[in-house]
């Protein structure tokens, strides 16, 4: 190889070597700024189960509504959640309807009768859903897909998004209304 191919051969190499860095430079920023844009994160999570309510298991209204499950919207955008289920490892199912979430708000889902505001949801239920020793509770969106879930006793394991358990300070979410299963009781552990 002669002298002067030899320093072509460097100089072509040079500037391919350059190019490269210039386009990873620019392409880089390019394609993790359109990550970041496609990548939501969990939005809505179950942030606290009270699956055993305190005091007797006596059935009363007073009780059921101790049994809860509170959702948390952790997106700055209100979450519209009708449609979306929150179901029970048996299959019993309440279904959202017409319940719309504001954005870094919580919604207290209880299993007893009451009126339903926009913190506090009721299933109107005259049972006890959520099992005192073990189960789990799992949110869909309308379509199905699986969003988060929380499992307590010997089931327990966690598939979805961060879980801060225990009672923390409500948020505001918008008013809406909801349907459950009333008819379908299930065994009280």
């Amino acid at each position: 190889m002669s002298a002067s191919s030899s320093v072509t051969s460097r100089r072509l190499l040079g500037a391919v070597l350059a190019a490269g860095a210039v386009v990873g430079a620019v392409a880089l920023p390019a394609s993790a700024a359109g990550q970041d844009r496609g990548w939501h994160g969990p939005r809505v999570e179950i942030s606290a189960v009270q699956y055993d309510s305190p005091g007797r298991d006596d059935r009363s209204n007073r009780s059921l509504n101790r049994e809860w499950v509170e959702l948390t919207n952790t997106a700055r955008r209100a979450v519209y959640l009708d449609g979306w289920t929150l179901q029970d490892q048996h299959g019993r199912t309440y279904t959202f309807d017409g319940y719309r979430l504001a954005g870094r708000a919580t919604v207290r889902i209880h299993t007893g009768e009451g009126r339903d505001t926009r913190t506090d949801l009721y299933q109107d239920r005259r049972d006890y859903v959520w099992d005192n020793r073990s189960g789990t509770a799992t949110l869909r969106n309308d379509r199905g897909r699986f969003i988060d879930d929380e499992s307590w006793g010997h089931d327990r394991h966690h598939h979805g998004g961060n879980h801060h358990h225990g009672d923390r300070g409500h948020h505001h979410g918008d008013r809406g209304h909801h349907h459950g299963d009333r008819g379908h009781h299930g065994d009280r552990h």
